[in-house]
């Protein structure tokens, strides 16, 4: 592999980034990063970048040292044998390892199953200095302030980052890629379970983009009967068909100049889904019964509480249609994975009804055991109705009688979207 047309770079890291480094050094050992890559002139800019903020970086052109446990991981997509999908897949990197993938070309087809499979970033040689610096700084920053390794999490204020709020390494993650795709034009796909809050996320990428002031329409595919979708969708003019008494703006044009969220877009009718794809391409469409094209700029985000591949082949999504849409595809980590976000959500939820009523409900220390110890196959919805259910049946403190049986669990492996 040749490195002669990267550029090697110098970052400044900021001061404050510097105090903390000197703070953490001082008292903790150094977090590890990892660089798996046989082009030398690239490892060595990214050593010195790492190095800089404050990790200790392993170099490796295949192996992993079992030993090692990097928080943050640059994988060649160039290595001749190294497969990335099933590196990421399999037990060497942790699941809550950063990983970003490079190349010296685009290969968007192996890049989008390795995101669907754990990785976050990918980028063509060589990096571009600002991503790379607020990234590393991030990763450490989450490091630093004892929230980058699970198990080792307390319970207080959650973070908050649009309509999102968590505290997690995984949410620290999603926030990263939100604050990186959010500004750009690109069609967003979010995948994860029901509950995990795809709604909020497409709201949040609406508010902190160029097209925040436009409005943010949201289409529930399943809720659309099938012989109204086109209707729906594109709109219809007057007399177009029976009971159509008069001009009907469709959700393309009462979300003209900002963001459509289509949720659940597997539940759109397959022959729907063609009719869709064109507008998309074209950047137009055409009410029922319309005579002309009505050009359409609009940000796609759609949602999915299925897996892609599945869906794909069950034929219930079409792959070109997801190839289009899924220029960025997201998944949204479950509750069960998000270790003390489920206490930090569940006292969040509390004190908002405490707020509202006056009161001064509390939960105790067996509920709260209780709650860790779930799977919550609902995620974060569920979570909200059984503090709701349970801020009902007392008068002082949450305890394990006010819960549900939270003991019938589902296996997570029933519950898990895989890429």
């Amino acid at each position: 592999m040749s490195g002669t047309n990267l550029k090697i770079v110098t970052i400044e890291i900021s001061p404050t980034y510097q105090m903390n480094i000197k703070k953490t050094e001082a008292t903790t050992k150094k977090p590890q990063a990892l660089v798996l890559d046989e082009d030398n002139a690239h490892t060595r800019s990214l050593k010195s970048v790492l190095e800089a903020v404050g990790f200790q970086v392993l170099i490796s052109d295949g192996d992993i040292d079992p030993a090692s446990d990097p928080r943050i991981a640059f994988i060649s997509m160039d290595l001749p044998n190294l497969n990335p999908v099933s590196l990421i897949s399999g037990d060497q990197l942790s699941h809550s390892a950063e990983i970003v993938l490079m190349a010296e070309e685009d290969d968007p087809l192996r890049v989008r199953k390795a995101i669907a499979k754990g990785a976050t970033y990918f980028f063509c040689k060589p990096f571009d200095p600002e991503f790379l610096k607020h990234l590393v700084e991030d990763v450490y920053t989450e490091i630093a302030e004892g929230t980058g390794k699970r198990g080792e999490q307390t319970v207080g204020p959650l973070d908050q980052f649009g309509l999102l709020r968590g505290s997690s390494s995984p949410m620290r993650k999603l926030y990263r890629v939100l604050r990186k795709v959010a500004p750009t034009n690109t069609s967003v796909l979010l995948v994860g379970e029901s509950g995990t809050g795809k709604e909020l996320v497409a709201n949040t990428l609406h508010q902190m983009s160029e097209v925040a002031n436009g409005p943010f329409v949201a289409a529930n595919c399943s809720a659309i009967p099938k012989e109204l979708f086109e209707s729906e969708l594109f709109g219809h003019e007057k007399g177009s068909f029976s009971g159509a008494a008069q001009q009907h703006k469709g959700f393309f044009e009462r979300s003209e100049g900002g963001t459509l969220f289509l949720d659940e877009l597997v539940e759109m009718p397959v022959e729907l889904q063609v009719k869709l794809l064109r507008v998309l391409e074209a950047g137009a469409f055409r009410r029922v019964g319309g005579e002309s094209d009505i050009k359409s700029k609009v940000r796609i985000i759609a949602a999915t509480n299925q897996d892609p591949e599945t869906a794909i082949n069950d034929g219930l999504l079409r792959e070109d249609l997801y190839y289009r849409i899924a220029r960025f595809p997201i998944f949204l980590p479950p509750l069960r994975n998000r270790g003390s976000d489920i206490l930090g959500l569940a006292h969040f939820f509390l004190d908002q009804l405490n707020e509202l009523h006056g009161t001064s409900v509390g939960i105790d220390t067996a509920a709260e055991e209780e709650l860790e110890q779930h799977i919550w196959p609902g995620n974060v919805r569920e979570l909200k109705s059984v503090i709701e259910r349970a801020y009902i049946l007392t008068n002082t403190s949450i305890s394990p009688e006010h819960l549900p049986k939270l003991g019938d669990q589902l296996n997570p492996d029933q519950l898990r979207i895989s890429g």
